[in-house]
Protein backbone atom coordinates (compact mmCIF):
# COMPACT_ATOMS: atom_id res chain seq x y z
CA UNK A 1 0.00 0.00 0.00
CA UNK A 2 1.31 3.41 -1.05
CA UNK A 3 -1.04 6.12 0.22
CA UNK A 4 -0.83 9.29 -1.87
CA UNK A 5 -0.25 12.49 0.05
CA UNK A 6 -1.85 14.40 -2.84
CA UNK A 7 -5.19 13.81 -1.11
CA UNK A 8 -3.98 14.68 2.38
CA UNK A 9 -4.39 18.05 4.07
CA UNK A 10 -1.29 19.98 2.95
CA UNK A 11 -1.52 22.09 6.08
CA UNK A 12 -0.90 19.06 8.28
CA UNK A 13 1.13 16.61 6.25
CA UNK A 14 3.07 15.46 9.29
CA UNK A 15 -0.14 14.46 11.05
CA UNK A 16 -1.45 12.80 7.87
CA UNK A 17 1.71 10.68 7.68
CA UNK A 18 1.36 9.67 11.32
CA UNK A 19 -2.27 8.66 10.75
CA UNK A 20 -1.51 6.36 7.83
CA UNK A 21 1.90 4.99 8.84
CA UNK A 22 0.57 1.85 10.62
CA UNK A 23 -0.95 0.63 7.33
CA UNK A 24 1.51 2.03 4.77
CA UNK A 25 4.41 0.26 3.08
CA UNK A 26 5.37 3.33 1.06
CA UNK A 27 4.31 6.96 0.81
CA UNK A 28 3.47 8.11 -2.70
CA UNK A 29 4.60 11.65 -3.43
CA UNK A 30 3.08 13.28 -6.52
CA UNK A 31 5.32 15.89 -8.11
CA UNK A 32 3.64 17.99 -10.82
CA UNK A 33 5.14 20.86 -12.79
CA UNK A 34 2.12 22.56 -14.36
CA UNK A 35 3.49 21.62 -17.79
CA UNK A 36 3.51 17.86 -18.20
CA UNK A 37 0.26 17.87 -16.22
CA UNK A 38 -2.09 20.80 -15.54
CA UNK A 39 -1.33 21.12 -11.86
CA UNK A 40 1.42 22.20 -9.46
CA UNK A 41 2.27 20.34 -6.28
CA UNK A 42 5.50 19.85 -4.36
CA UNK A 43 9.24 19.99 -4.97
CA UNK A 44 12.45 18.87 -3.27
CA UNK A 45 12.13 21.23 -0.26
CA UNK A 46 8.82 19.66 0.77
CA UNK A 47 10.20 16.16 0.22
CA UNK A 48 13.15 17.06 2.44
CA UNK A 49 10.88 18.34 5.19
CA UNK A 50 8.80 15.15 5.06
CA UNK A 51 11.92 13.01 5.08
CA UNK A 52 12.76 14.40 8.49
CA UNK A 53 9.42 13.17 9.79
CA UNK A 54 9.30 9.54 8.66
CA UNK A 55 11.43 6.57 7.59
CA UNK A 56 8.79 5.24 5.17
CA UNK A 57 9.90 4.55 1.60
CA UNK A 58 9.26 7.62 -0.59
CA UNK A 59 7.74 6.52 -3.88
CA UNK A 60 8.24 9.77 -5.79
CA UNK A 61 6.19 10.11 -8.97
CA UNK A 62 7.67 12.78 -11.23
CA UNK A 63 4.94 14.10 -13.52
CA UNK A 64 7.30 16.65 -14.98
CA UNK A 65 8.67 17.48 -18.42
CA UNK A 66 12.36 17.58 -17.52
CA UNK A 67 13.00 14.99 -14.82
CA UNK A 68 16.72 14.78 -15.61
CA UNK A 69 17.17 18.29 -14.21
CA UNK A 70 15.70 17.38 -10.84
CA UNK A 71 16.50 13.73 -10.11
CA UNK A 72 19.61 14.56 -8.10
CA UNK A 73 17.73 17.19 -6.08
CA UNK A 74 15.00 14.70 -5.20
CA UNK A 75 17.58 12.11 -4.23
CA UNK A 76 19.31 14.61 -1.94
CA UNK A 77 15.91 15.55 -0.48
CA UNK A 78 15.31 11.95 0.55
CA UNK A 79 13.45 10.24 -2.28
CA UNK A 80 14.03 6.49 -2.23
CA UNK A 81 12.60 5.79 -5.65
CA UNK A 82 11.64 8.02 -8.55
CA UNK A 83 9.21 7.20 -11.32
CA UNK A 84 9.43 9.06 -14.61
CA UNK A 85 6.99 8.98 -17.50
CA UNK A 86 7.83 7.10 -20.68
CA UNK A 87 6.00 9.84 -22.60
CA UNK A 88 8.74 12.33 -21.68
CA UNK A 89 11.28 10.44 -23.79
CA UNK A 90 14.95 9.74 -23.18
CA UNK A 91 13.96 6.80 -21.01
CA UNK A 92 17.22 4.84 -21.28
CA UNK A 93 19.22 7.88 -20.20
CA UNK A 94 16.88 8.61 -17.30
CA UNK A 95 17.11 5.00 -16.12
CA UNK A 96 20.91 5.20 -16.12
CA UNK A 97 20.82 8.50 -14.25
CA UNK A 98 18.55 7.09 -11.56
CA UNK A 99 20.76 4.03 -11.20
CA UNK A 100 23.84 6.20 -10.84
CA UNK A 101 22.09 8.19 -8.12
CA UNK A 102 21.15 5.05 -6.22
CA UNK A 103 17.43 5.55 -6.74
CA UNK A 104 14.94 2.76 -7.20
CA UNK A 105 13.85 3.10 -10.83
CA UNK A 106 10.22 3.47 -11.86
CA UNK A 107 8.64 3.99 -15.27
CA UNK A 108 5.08 5.27 -15.66
CA UNK A 109 2.67 5.13 -18.57
CA UNK A 110 -0.48 7.19 -19.06
CA UNK A 111 -3.79 5.42 -19.74
CA UNK A 112 -3.56 5.89 -23.51
CA UNK A 113 0.09 4.84 -23.76
CA UNK A 114 0.37 1.25 -25.01
CA UNK A 115 2.20 -1.58 -23.32
CA UNK A 116 4.67 -1.61 -26.19
CA UNK A 117 6.06 1.75 -25.03
CA UNK A 118 7.29 0.31 -21.72
CA UNK A 119 8.07 -3.23 -22.86
CA UNK A 120 11.67 -2.51 -24.00
CA UNK A 121 12.58 -1.22 -20.53
CA UNK A 122 11.11 -3.95 -18.34
CA UNK A 123 14.48 -5.53 -17.65
CA UNK A 124 16.04 -2.19 -16.65
CA UNK A 125 13.52 -0.89 -14.10
CA UNK A 126 12.28 -1.85 -10.65
CA UNK A 127 8.69 -0.71 -11.06
CA UNK A 128 6.16 -0.06 -13.80
CA UNK A 129 3.34 2.33 -12.93
CA UNK A 130 0.19 1.95 -15.00
CA UNK A 131 -1.83 5.12 -14.55
CA UNK A 132 -5.52 4.28 -14.18
CA UNK A 133 -6.48 7.94 -14.61
CA UNK A 134 -4.89 10.74 -16.60
CA UNK A 135 -2.44 12.33 -14.16
CA UNK A 136 -2.89 15.80 -12.75
CA UNK A 137 -5.63 15.72 -10.13
CA UNK A 138 -6.80 13.41 -7.38
CA UNK A 139 -10.30 12.04 -7.02
CA UNK A 140 -10.75 10.92 -10.63
CA UNK A 141 -12.72 7.86 -11.72
CA UNK A 142 -10.85 4.61 -12.30
CA UNK A 143 -10.40 3.64 -15.97
CA UNK A 144 -10.99 -0.14 -16.22
CA UNK A 145 -9.73 -0.22 -19.81
CA UNK A 146 -6.19 0.12 -18.43
CA UNK A 147 -6.41 -3.28 -16.75
CA UNK A 148 -5.44 -5.08 -19.96
CA UNK A 149 -2.15 -3.17 -19.91
CA UNK A 150 -1.62 -4.07 -16.24
CA UNK A 151 -2.11 -7.71 -17.19
CA UNK A 152 0.30 -7.40 -20.12
CA UNK A 153 3.00 -5.91 -17.88
CA UNK A 154 2.49 -8.59 -15.24
CA UNK A 155 2.59 -11.39 -17.80
CA UNK A 156 5.80 -10.08 -19.37
CA UNK A 157 7.48 -9.53 -16.01
CA UNK A 158 6.59 -13.00 -14.77
CA UNK A 159 7.51 -14.70 -18.06
CA UNK A 160 10.99 -13.15 -17.91
CA UNK A 161 11.42 -13.84 -14.19
CA UNK A 162 11.94 -10.16 -13.45
CA UNK A 163 11.80 -8.62 -9.99
CA UNK A 164 9.61 -5.70 -11.07
CA UNK A 165 6.68 -4.26 -9.16
CA UNK A 166 3.49 -3.43 -11.03
CA UNK A 167 1.86 -0.35 -9.57
CA UNK A 168 -1.54 1.24 -10.24
CA UNK A 169 -2.49 4.82 -9.46
CA UNK A 170 -5.80 6.59 -9.96
CA UNK A 171 -9.29 5.89 -8.67
CA UNK A 172 -8.09 3.06 -6.44
CA UNK A 173 -10.65 2.35 -3.75
CA UNK A 174 -12.81 -0.46 -2.33
CA UNK A 175 -14.71 -0.87 -5.61
CA UNK A 176 -11.63 -1.07 -7.85
CA UNK A 177 -8.65 -2.43 -5.93
CA UNK A 178 -9.65 -6.08 -6.37
CA UNK A 179 -9.83 -5.76 -10.15
CA UNK A 180 -6.39 -4.14 -10.20
CA UNK A 181 -5.00 -6.95 -8.06
CA UNK A 182 -6.58 -9.61 -10.25
CA UNK A 183 -4.98 -7.97 -13.29
CA UNK A 184 -1.55 -8.33 -11.68
CA UNK A 185 -0.83 -5.17 -9.72
CA UNK A 186 0.97 -5.58 -6.40
CA UNK A 187 1.49 -1.93 -5.42
CA UNK A 188 -1.58 0.25 -4.96
CA UNK A 189 -1.59 4.04 -4.77
CA UNK A 190 -4.70 5.35 -3.05
CA UNK A 191 -5.37 8.96 -2.21
CA UNK A 192 -8.92 10.07 -1.54
CA UNK A 193 -10.00 6.54 -0.57
CA UNK A 194 -7.49 6.69 2.28
CA UNK A 195 -7.21 10.33 3.32
CA UNK A 196 -10.88 11.02 2.70
CA UNK A 197 -11.67 8.52 5.43
CA UNK A 198 -12.11 9.29 9.10
CA UNK A 199 -9.54 6.57 9.79
CA UNK A 200 -6.89 6.55 7.03
CA UNK A 201 -5.01 3.56 8.43
CA UNK A 202 -8.17 1.45 8.61
CA UNK A 203 -9.09 2.48 5.07
CA UNK A 204 -5.66 1.44 3.80
CA UNK A 205 -5.86 -1.84 5.67
CA UNK A 206 -9.23 -2.58 4.08
CA UNK A 207 -7.82 -1.93 0.61
CA UNK A 208 -4.95 -4.29 1.38
CA UNK A 209 -7.40 -6.98 2.52
CA UNK A 210 -9.51 -6.66 -0.63
CA UNK A 211 -6.46 -6.75 -2.88
CA UNK A 212 -4.98 -9.75 -1.09
CA UNK A 213 -8.24 -11.68 -1.28
CA UNK A 214 -8.53 -11.00 -4.99
CA UNK A 215 -4.93 -12.02 -5.62
CA UNK A 216 -5.35 -15.32 -3.78
CA UNK A 217 -8.58 -16.04 -5.64
CA UNK A 218 -7.11 -15.34 -9.06
CA UNK A 219 -3.68 -16.93 -8.70
CA UNK A 220 -3.85 -20.05 -6.57
CA UNK A 221 -0.38 -21.43 -6.15
CA UNK A 222 1.34 -18.23 -7.26
CA UNK A 223 4.29 -17.01 -5.20
CA UNK A 224 3.41 -13.37 -5.90
CA UNK A 225 1.88 -11.57 -2.95
CA UNK A 226 0.23 -8.20 -2.51
CA UNK A 227 2.58 -5.84 -0.75
CA UNK A 228 5.70 -7.40 -2.26
CA UNK A 229 7.88 -4.51 -3.32
CA UNK A 230 10.85 -6.16 -4.91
Amino acid sequence: MAPSLLSADFGRLDAAIDEVTPAADWLHLDVMDGHFVPNLTIGPPVVASLRGHTDLFFDTHLMITEPARYLEAFRRAGADGCTVHVEVGGTASLVRQMRDLGLRVGLAANPDTPFEAVEPFLDTVDLVLCMTVFPGFGGQAFMPEVLSKVSAVRAAVDAAGLDVDVEVDGGIGPATVAAAAEAGANVFVAGSAVFGSDDPAAAADELRRLAASATVASSVGSTRSVGSTG
